[in-house]
C-alpha cells in the first residue's frame, strides 16, 4: 500500500472526560496518526507553547483554562495562528456554534458525534492544511480507494460500494495484516452509540467480499477465526 513517507501528523486531544479522550486516541492511532492527551486546559497550553501539533480536538469545557480561551490564544500568536481546530462540546444551539467558530475554531462537533464522522473532518482538516501530510488515495495490489472522490476501483473497474462499506474497506485497507474484532470494527465504521450488534459487522464483510471479488479473483479479506478481520498484508505481492 502506498503511504506517505513523511511521519504521522501528531495530533492533540484536549478532553477531560477520560473515556472520550481514550475512544479518540485509540481510533486516531488505529489510522496511523500520533496522538497526545491532556485533560487541563493550562497542560494543553504548555503542550501548544512548547511543541505544536499538526491538529487539535479541543473540548470547549476544560478544567484550568477553557476550550474557548485556548482557541482564542492560538489565533493570537503566529506560530499557531493557522493551526487546525476541532471544537468538541455538548452546545449545540446556534449561537454557541457560532461563538465557538468566530474564536477561530475550523470545526464545531457537537457531542454525542459518530466517531467515524469525526475521523472523516480530522482528515479533511488536515489535508486542507497539509496536504502532503494525508494520504487522500490507497492501494494494494490491483485495488485502489480515493477518500477524495469516494471511488474504489479493482483492475481498472469500478466498484461501487455503499456508504459503510467504503468505510469498512478504507479501515481495513489502512493498516493491511492488523486484525480488527468486530467490536472494534463497530466502533470504528459505525460509531459507539450505535445500537446494532456485531453480526452486523459479518454481513457488511460478506456484501465487502462480494463486490469486490468476482470470478476466480483473490478476496482480499482475511478472516480471522475466533478474532476478527483484516486486510491480507499479501494481497498484491508476488
Amino acid at each position: 500500500m502506498t503511504r506517505d513517507a513523511l511521519s504521522a501528523p501528531r495530533i492533540l486531544i484536549v478532553e477531560d472526560e477520560a473515556a472520550l479522550s481514550m475512544l479518540l486516541a485509540y481510533n486516531l492511532e488505529a489510522e496511523g496518526f500520533l496522538v497526545e492527551r491532556a485533560e487541563r486546559g493550562d497542560d494543553a497550553e504548555l503542550r501548544l507553547l512548547e511543541s505544536p501539533p499538526d491538529l487539535v480536538i479541543l473540548d470547549w469545557m476544560l478544567p484550568g483554562v477553557s476550550g474557548i480561551e485556548i482557541c482564542r490564544r492560538l489565533r493570537a500568536r503566529d506560530a499557531t495562528r493557522t493551526l487546525p481546530v476541532i471544537m468538541l462540546t455538548a452546545r449545540g444551539e446556534e449561537g454557541e456554534r457560532v461563538r465557538g467558530l468566530s474564536v477561530g475554531a475550523d470545526d464545531y462537533v457537537v457531542k454525542p458525534f459518530s466517531v467515524p464522522e469525526l475521523m472523516a473532518r480530522v482528515r479533511a482538516l488536515l489535508r486542507r492544511a497539509s496536504p502532503e501530510r494525508i494520504a487522500g488515495r490507497l492501494n494494494a495490489g490491483d485495488i485502489e480507494l480515493d477518500r477524495e472522490t469516494h471511488r474504489v476501483r479493482r483492475a481498472g473497474r469500478d466498484i461501487h460500494l455503499g456508504p459503510t462499506e467504503f468505510r469498512l474497506l478504507d479501515y481495513l485497507l489502512e493498516k493491511p495484516g492488523r486484525v480488527f474484532t468486530r467490536a472494534q470494527l463497530l466502533d470504528a465504521v459505525w460509531g459507539m452509540s450505535a445500537e446494532i450488534d456485531e453480526r452486523t459487522v459479518d454481513v457488511h464483510v460478506g456484501r465487502l467480499r462480494k463486490v469486490l471479488s468476482r470470478g476466480r479473483e483473490r478476496d482480499p479479506i482475511r478472516t480471522v477465526r475466533g478474532a476478527g478481520y483484516s486486510f491480507d498484508e499479501t494481497f498484491g505481492r508476488a
